[in-house]
């Protein structure tokens, strides 16, 4: 039986009622998408995740899988302010952040004026990241991780609860400028886009070739989501989930591992750890659980750590990948 973190004893049935609400209210946010995005059940969920946890995602696919289809019905099923940027080899930090303007008043008076760029939004869609130019790219850094950006030395605060979802075509190379290890580091996880099933191809095809096509409906406000935030950081965790992920974390580091010191060149550091907390908490609300378990480190194992570890060289000649390594270490929990 787990032991779960320390909890007044006065507060249990309030905590558990509180649990089941946030549940009803969740499964009804994910429904509605479900309703607009189809065939695409597990990166839903995953981008709930993130967003349940306060962080961003990495959404890896092909184009024509519904990627920004489904960042714009995220935002307006979670009542979110959302806005799109298109990342290109010119884009300027500028185009991203904003930037002062002189102005002149009617008195001849001259002062300079801030004029906020679309990173000034609570869901940002980042559209191939990857193709801009690493000076551009840095300019999300600050704001990603600390919720407000430097501009000219005077701070502006980023709106509330404010989440990135980037997206970026594995397959494409050419004009791209690879994400740097920091930068990768600030996603919560990494969602791989994959291509739908048979049925749910079918579907689409059904329902979006016609001329009505499925709309998004708020479910939730702004209020509500940061409520639910709040919600996931308060679940109980069960000791044994806390060492699974210390266990998970720690072996996929080359220094803690002897059997992969050849294969692994970097692994996750405690942020990656953090992450893992987070999430298991938040997949298991989804799923109508009041507590997380070991299968939700299991099953979130895998977006969490893939872009948080590399391999050497020498394990990439000899056919291993990431996620082999990630099946491996999770196999022993």
């Amino acid at each position: 039986m787990n032991n779960f973190s320390a909890i007044e004893p006065t507060d249990d049935l309030a905590r558990v009622a509180e649990i089941e609400a946030a549940v009803a209210r969740l499964s009804a946010a994910k429904a509605e998408v479900d309703r607009v995005i189809f065939g695409q059940g597990d990166v839903v969920e995953r981008s709930l995740i993130a967003i349940l946890c306060g962080g961003h995602a990495l959404l890896v696919g092909v184009p024509g899988l519904a990627k920004t289809k489904l960042v714009a019905t995220l935002g307006t099923v979670l009542g979110l302010d959302e806005r799109r940027i298109q990342f290109t080899p010119d884009l300027m930090p500028s185009d991203i952040l904003g930037a002062e303007v002189l102005e002149q008043a009617a008195s001849g008076e001259r002062a300079f004026r801030f004029i906020k760029g679309p990173v000034f939004a609570q869901l940002l869609m980042a559209d191939e990241i990857n193709r801009a130019s690493p000076r551009t790219q840095s300019a999300l850094l600050q704001a990603m991780q600390e919720g407000f950006v430097t501009i000219a030395g005077t701070p502006h605060a980023l709106p509330t609860p404010f989440h990135v979802l980037a997206t970026q075509n594995p397959l494409e190379q050419e004009g791209t400028y690879p994400l740097p290890e920091a930068q990768l580091d600030r996603f919560l996880m990494q969602v791989d886009v994959d291509y739908p099933d048979r049925e749910a191809e079918r579907r689409i095809l059904l329902e979006t070739t016609g001329l009505d096509d499925a709309t998004p409906s708020a479910v939730l406000s702004r209020d509500e989501l940061m409520d639910l935030q709040t919600i996931v950081r308060r679940m109980p965790v069960g000791e044994t989930v806390v060492e699974a992920i210390l266990d998970l974390v720690r072996s996929a580091r080359p220094e803690e591992n002897d059997e992969l010191a050849g294969k692994i060149a970097w692994g996750p550091g405690p942020r990656a750890s953090q992450a893992l907390m987070l999430a298991s908490r938040a997949r298991a609300m989804l799923q109508t659980r009041l507590a997380p378990s070991r299968e939700d480190v299991i099953a979130l194992a895998e977006p969490v750590l893939q872009h948080r570890m590399a391999l050497t060289y020498s394990a990439r000649a000899d056919g291993h990948t990431v996620k082999g390594v990630i099946k491996q270490l999770t196999s022993k929990i």
